[in-house]
């Protein structure tokens, strides 16, 4: 069965121009050759440290960003190459949730205007008016009916939060992109947003794709997980699997840094990463996380040549899998 979104070998570098120069001496290489799928009515959780690419990928799904190379297909049909003439109707199926519920509301514009903008940038009416279409909205985010002709600023940071994936919601799409929805908020309001957000799912089958750092939030939401590393996934698979049975050094050094909340847990295998993040300007030849790598030292050198050399294809970017947990027990002794 065809996914409802298919990402393969996506692409974003941004030129870096020297001072005086017109032609570009360099790139960032924000997004570098990443794919991914999305079930319809499934979440996919992309995580992954600051900086590593996940935003840029959700800018890029939403066509807010041109990439550089790559497909996106939706329902099969390609929208990488859609002219803005043609995105009217993409957006309709594919919305999202932005990180910072305060920045991306217009605090000059009242909560039932904003919710009713998609609406009326596309030029539907739906059944007993906009208007109603906004309170049904509402309700369903948990938002009073009075809450309509408020601003912004009356608003906590959860009920912004609430207003943005009511906005979010108007035109029934089936992809919402969630960039770091709860990274905002306090926990017991992290937990409330997380709960509608399942509700929702479970009402009207949409599909999300969930930008987080938080693993134990993605843990808990997610179907499938993609661990990004400097503009390329990690390793991708199940929910289950991936936290369970980690494969990638660079996974198990993510999930050996989730708080213990239990004072007398045993931490002495938490893995601590050495050395400083390469620049995305100038990232390292074959696989991008050999600087910092625990297990790489160990190897043997025709081990280690592979590294500088490729990265494997498949849902585990590592060429050395089969030594990995034995090397990094060893590390740790």
């Amino acid at each position: 069965m065809t996914p409802l979104l298919q990402v393969t070998d996506l692409t974003k570098h941004f030129p870096v121009r020297s001072r005086g120069l017109q032609r570009a001496s360099g790139a960032i290489k924000a997004v570098d050759g990443v794919s991914f799928s999305v079930e319809a009515g499934q979440t996919l959780g992309l995580v992954g440290e600051s900086g590593c690419g996940k935003s840029t990928t959700g800018r890029l799904l939403m066509r807010l960003l041109e990439p550089t190379s790559g497909s996106i297909k939706l329902d099969g049909r390609e929208i990488a190459e859609l002219k803005r003439s043609e995105l009217q109707e993409y957006r309709r199926r594919v919305q999202m949730v932005f990180q910072n519920p305060s920045s991306s509301l217009n605090p000059r514009q009242s909560v039932g205007s904003a919710i009713a903008a998609p609406l009326l940038a596309q030029g539907i009416t739906p059944p007993g008016g906009v208007k109603a279409r906004v309170r049904d909205l509402m309700d369903r985010v948990g938002l009073r009916p009075d809450h309509y002709n408020r601003f912004p600023h009356e608003f906590s940071g959860g009920q912004k939060q609430r207003v943005g994936i009511a906005r979010a919601l108007a035109l029934d799409p089936q992809l919402i992109i969630c960039d770091e929805p709860v990274s905002a908020l306090d926990v017991s309001v992290q937990a409330q947003v997380i709960n509608l957000l399942e509700d929702i799912q479970r009402d009207t089958g949409v599909a999300y794709l969930f930008i987080a750092h938080d693993l134990s939030v993605v843990q808990h939401f997610a179907d499938r997980i993609a661990v990004m590393y400097l503009g390329k996934i990690m390793e991708y698979g199940d929910t289950d699997g991936v936290f369970g049975a980690p494969e990638h050094p660079y996974t198990r050094a993510l999930l050996s840094a989730v708080p213990q909340p239990d004072p007398a847990a045993d931490r002495s295998g938490r893995i601590r990463l050495k050395g400083d993040l390469p620049s995305p300007a100038d990232p390292p030849r074959g696989c991008v996380f050999q600087s910092r790598c625990p297990v790489q030292p160990g190897l043997d050198p025709e081990r280690r040549q592979r590294c500088t050399e490729s990265v494997p294809s498949g849902d585990v970017a590592c060429h050395h899998v089969d030594i990995a947990a034995e090397a990094l027990a060893a590390t740790l002794r």
